[in-house]
């Protein structure tokens, strides 16, 4: 196997066990079980981000955020997104590329978060509508 296709079998493996990982959690597996209905396709794509962002591959062309804007779900997937991301970046990937996706995922979290919930609450809570006056 060569060096391309190592890598493009660990971002397709880091992708299905993110899943895996997801919908074994209480917070992530309704939102997938609610947005994904072609997992094969869902996985092709998801795998073609990550050969994107993490090598160039031009195999990406979307935009991820609109994507996610429709879903519901509530600020604390934004957690539990990150900490399954990590295990399967940490279980499946090289060192250097879990270092890289990782970065990626803190940064994609963070704008994600801030476009999605961009308004608090009273209590402190982010929100997708600002607070009634």
């Amino acid at each position: 196997m060569s060096d391309t296709s190592d890598r493009e079998d660990r971002i397709y493996r880091m992708v299905q066990r993110f899943y895996e990982l997801g919908n074994e959690d209480p917070v992530l597996a309704p939102v997938f079980a609610a947005a994904i209905t072609d997992w094969p396709g869902h996985f092709r794509i998801v795998a073609d981000f990550w050969s994107h962002a993490l090598y160039g591959s031009g195999r990406y062309r979307g935009h991820p955020f609109p994507v996610h804007m429709h879903l519901d779900f509530g600020p604390e997937a934004f957690d539990a997104w990150l900490k399954a991301f990590t295990q399967a970046v940490a279980e499946i990937l090289t060192p250097l590329e879990a270092q890289n996706a990782l970065g990626r995922a803190r940064h994609m979290t963070e704008s994600f978060r801030v476009g999605l919930f961009p308004f608090t609450l009273a209590d402190g809570t982010p929100s997708r509508m600002p607070p009634k006056t």
